[in-house]
């Protein structure tokens, strides 16, 4: 197998030169988890006007550094709707939470610690100056760049963006990735195949992979075992940043994609991988007009296609975002000795069991490309490294959480 290319020289080649999505312009209650493409600077100052932090009385401090003492109530100021006079010697005003604290105060004493009656207000402790004040600016002022190139639109940087006052925010646009399913065997969930024939799957996980790390899934649908159907497909997908099969990459004579893709001029990487499962992955490029097309060919087998997808399909789109493309293992151990693995780099479903704050990874018995159920019920996948020797129980592995 000295012919199989390493996944991380695979992963290198799929990622050189990838290409910066261009901006586009969306409302700000439809950037969820989208890509800042710029930076984003306050248009006002938050908040725009010293405010009460609670609901209580705007003072003077000097009038109330000893208690207690009496002062008058002069009005009122709400949150939208503050005191447009001015407090002086003596006179204090009710406040809310969130409501501008009028001229001439400075200070606000909590409603807890004052005694109405009528207007005369009695407070039953001393204050200090600027107690229970949120000053103007305290969370950020005007021209102040808060959120950089590249920050993911999580609810934090969506609030904070709103609060900016920016009703429109400039992201990437998403990666849009075409997938194409191929097979005479296959029928779309719902139809009734022939007793020759399967329902395709691996379309609905694998456009669920490429929504979830921030591209479009555009479904192609089947294309036949022709290279007709595939190329009439292939022309359809053209809008596409990167386009996606899902089976036919293999070296049987049905087997297609590399024949269809190199007879429209794309040019071939790789098609084989020392790697389990996923060993028939195959990658190219088409060059036009300055614009480099993607094509991944996954395996048709439905945990091959995942799996696949999640190491080399995720850190493409990330890569087109420009967001980091590292894979993050996480630390565990096993619960399981396990014997030594050959020169391909594998991929193993796995269960995760916490034992007084640690994980523990049971790898699955049988970890045939096929089983669907197996990886529904995985919590992760363990990554074995090639040529790794056997490994005892309490051994340390690295394992990609799903």
């Amino acid at each position: 197998m000295s012919d199989l290319l390493s996944v991380s020289e695979a992963l290198r080649r799929i990622l050189d030169g990838a290409q910066l999505m261009p901006p586009e312009e969306i409302a700000l209650a439809e950037a969820s988890d989208r890509v800042l493409a710029e930076a984003v600077a306050a248009k006002r100052t938050q908040p725009p006007f010293a405010a009460s932090a609670m609901d209580g009385y705007a003072v003077r401090a000097d009038d109330l550094a000893a208690a207690p003492n009496t002062l008058t109530m002069i009005g009122e100021s709400a949150a939208g709707h503050g005191f447009k006079g001015k407090i002086e010697q003596g006179q204090c005003v009710r406040i809310f939470t969130g409501a501008p604290l009028p001229v001439g105060a400075d200070s606000v004493a909590i409603q807890e610690n004052a005694t109405a009656d009528g207007d005369q207000i009695t407070f039953s402790r001393a204050v200090s100056r600027g107690r229970y004040v949120r000053p103007a600016g305290m969370d950020f002022h005007e021209g102040d760049a808060l959120l950089k190139e590249g920050r993911v639109l999580d609810p934090g940087a969506l609030s904070l963006a709103a609060a900016m006052n920016h009703p429109n925010l400039r992201v990437r646009r998403k990666p849009k990735v075409a997938i194409i399913a191929s097979g005479d065997e296959l029928v779309q969930p719902g139809q009734s195949p022939s007793p020759d024939q399967i329902v395709a799957s691996n379309t609905f996980g694998v456009a669920a992979i490429v929504a979830k790390a921030g591209g479009q899934a555009l479904d192609m649908g089947i294309a036949a075992d022709t290279t007709a159907s595939l190329s009439d497909t292939f022309d359809q997908a053209s809008c596409a940043d990167i386009i996606v099969t899902l089976g036919g990459a293999s070296v049987g004579d049905h087997d297609l994609v590399r024949e269809t893709l190199e007879a429209r001029g794309a040019s071939l990487s790789f098609w084989k991988l020392a790697m389990r499962p996923g060993k028939p992955v195959m990658f190219g490029t088409d060059v036009n007009e300055g614009t480099v097309k993607r094509y991944i060919g996954l395996p048709g087998n439905p945990v091959s296609s995942l799996v696949c997808a999640q190491v080399f399909l995720v850190p493409l789109i990330r890569a087109h975002l420009g967001l980091s493309t590292q894979m993050e293992p996480s630390e565990a151990r096993l619960a399981i000795d396990l014997p030594a693995n050959d020169q391909r780099e594998e991929y193993m479903r796995a269960t995760i069991e916490w034992r007084d704050g640690e994980a523990f990874v049971t790898p699955f018995d049988s970890q045939d490309s096929s089983l669907l159920t197996l990886y529904a019920k995985a919590d992760c996948l363990m990554i074995r490294p090639a040529f790794q020797p056997a490994q005892a129980a309490g051994a340390t592995c690295q394992i990609l959480l799903l």
